[in-house]
């Protein structure tokens, strides 16, 4: 059992590396051309295209966080990276193109274990402060900061 469990995350983490270095890749070099897409689905991705902007910087992204997974270094960065970008793949297969929906059901659930397996690095986003440390926390609203001279003509 060992063996299981020390050889799976690096097997998960090297698939969602291929999966997301390889679509880097594609994306950049234009190597396929994306499948045709009607509807809600088309004109979604019609739009993100007429940004000019987003397709190669979501591109560069995936390459580097799959690069990222498949080095095995700062892999709860490349997760963080990639988190919103597989949130995102998920959504639009699910809810406008559902013929993709089993592939991106697999990338969220690989996605999902990675995370789980590198818990304890995300562990100090979940927890609350104690209330002493609260209290003397810098102050969120620009009122409070500037003190009780701010409202005085």
């Amino acid at each position: 059992m060992k063996t299981v469990s020390r050889i799976a995350p690096i097997v998960l983490r090297s698939i969602l590396g291929l999966v997301f270095a390889g679509a880097g890749i594609t994306g950049l070099l234009q190597l396929s051309a994306p499948p045709p897409l009607a509807g809600a689905a088309g004109a979604f991705v019609g739009g993100l295209a007429a940004a000019g902007y987003f397709f190669p910087l979501l591109k560069s992204v995936e390459l580097g966080a799959g690069l990222l997974l498949l080095s095995g270094r700062m892999v709860p960065l490349a997760l963080t990276f990639l988190a919103p970008i597989v949130l995102n793949v998920a959504a639009f297969h699910f809810l406008l193109a559902p013929a993709g929906a089993p592939m991106a059901a697999f990338v969220l659930l690989l996605e999902i274990g990675l995370a789980w397996l590198h818990r304890d690095a995300f562990a100090s986003l979940f927890r609350r402060a104690p209330l002493a440390t609260r209290a003397q926390e810098e102050p969120t609203s620009i009122v409070t900061a500037l003190g009780p001279e701010v409202g005085r003509v």
